[in-house]
């Protein structure tokens, strides 16, 4: 048996309530925390059971993309790590994170039940007024992930793909200074797999740390990893954070954004690009399109270029996985084109577009019905390929 991607790591769902006060106590106004287990409140299984009959719940992390992957015909598996409990064996959030991706054609077979560590949670503080809650992220049995008994999973399915989600929010996937991840995506490039993974810190407000212009310890995690990978993109928050802690910092305040993103592709390409010819991709999200920077297969690296999105068209309904949901597209286009683009020949402003497509549909999608306007993949394509002037959300998604 064999599969188009392979998703690991950071099954988790998502919560949103007015209820969640404490979530500010632990991330601050509008920040973001990645929390201890013994400060997970006291829930019952039963009040978790009400909130996910409710309506109050999302699949995040991979749950955020392999759906959004597999609707399109595209086979897609993941693995990951769940709790035990009394709902078919597994805790009731695990039994929802598994439910939803059964529902939507995910490959499940490489689903771990941990003895001990309940499934991950983040609970997001629902403010009124529209303002910024904070979100508060229990990782619980997503840092015991087990290195060695997913390369059990890359040899059984042989994906074309490997996508690791996230470098930074997993005690033993980030151990031994995130060489251990390393280690294994060069292993996964070994065996044939393009390779992708996130990085992601939840510590405190981002725009304070940006202008801190202090280390974020999590990033450091990047210097082994960076050299691996075939794909990273980033969002240019990020992009700050990492260069704070990996970068020179100081050296260029009078940078308009797009100026600062190009220069920071231009920092990775220079320390992390010099020693291979294979292709590869690179790329800072912004909130009209992405900034990308190519390699190709002769080791020919090109300039920066923005391509910025053509369905920036109706209402956000929900921002929470917007990155995830622009990866989903991305890859499904590179797991399509495999061989172009190991080649060198790949079209990256079709990649993007699809990408900028699968992100705009799903943010955009009522919280109940996330995945549900993806359909097959040349369906998907020949829109984000299309001229259309669609001119509103609602015509968009009735061309779809």
């Amino acid at each position: 048996m064999s599969v188009d991607i392979l998703i690991l790591n950071t099954a988790v769902v998502d919560i949103r309530s007015g209820e969640f006060r404490f979530v500010e106590k632990l991330a601050g106004p509008g920040g973001l925390a990645k929390c201890k287990i013994s400060d997970m409140p006291k829930y019952s299984q039963k009040q978790y059971q009400n909130w996910l009959n409710g309506g109050f719940a999302t699949s995040g992390g991979a749950g955020n993309t392999a759906p959004l992957i597999a609707r399109t015909g595209i086979k897609t598996a993941i693995g990951v790590n769940l709790g035990r409990g009394d709902f078919g064996g597994i805790d009731i959030q695990g039994r929802y994170f598994y439910n939803e991706m059964v529902r939507n054609n995910v490959d499940m077979s490489e689903t771990f039940v941990h003895p001990e560590l309940p499934t991950a949670i983040t609970f997001i503080y629902d403010k009124e007024n529209a303002e910024r809650g904070g979100l508060a992220y229990f990782p619980n049995c997503n840092d015991d992930f087990d290195f060695d008994r997913y390369k059990g999973a890359v040899e059984r399915l042989k994906p074309k793909v490997v996508y690791y989600m996230y470098s930074g929010l997993s005690e033993k996937g980030d151990a031994n200074n995130g060489m251990d991840l390393a280690e294994f995506i060069k292993w996964c490039r070994s065996r044939g797999a393009v390779t992708i993974v996130d990085s992601h810190t939840l510590t405190g407000n981002p725009q304070q740390l940006i202008e801190a212009k202090e280390p974020v310890k999590e990033y450091k995690l990047l210097l082994p990893l960076l050299p691996e990978l075939d794909l990273f993109l980033t969002s240019y928050d990020e992009a700050r954070m990492i260069e704070n802690t990996i970068g020179g910092k100081d050296k260029f305040l009078n940078l308009t954004k797009e100026e600062y993103i190009c220069y920071f592709l231009n920092f990775l390409a220079d320390m992390f690009w010099q020693d291979d010819n294979r292709a590869r991709i690179f790329g800072v999200t912004v909130n009209n399109g992405v900034i990308v920077k190519y390699k190709d297969a002769e080791g020919n690296i090109f300039e920066s270029e923005k391509i910025e999105s053509d369905f920036m068209l109706g209402e956000v309904i929900d921002l929470v996985g917007a990155g995830d949901s622009f990866r989903a597209g991305l890859m499904a286009y590179i797991t399509q084109n495999i061989e172009d683009f190991k080649g060198g020949q790949i079209n990256i402003r079709e990649a993007i577009q699809l990408g900028n497509l699968f992100a705009s549909v799903y943010i955009k999608s009522p919280l109940g019905n996330r995945y549900g306007n993806i359909e097959a993949y040349e369906k998907m394509l020949k829109i984000s390929q299309s001229k259309i002037k669609f001119g509103s959300f609602e015509k968009l998604i009735k061309t779809i």
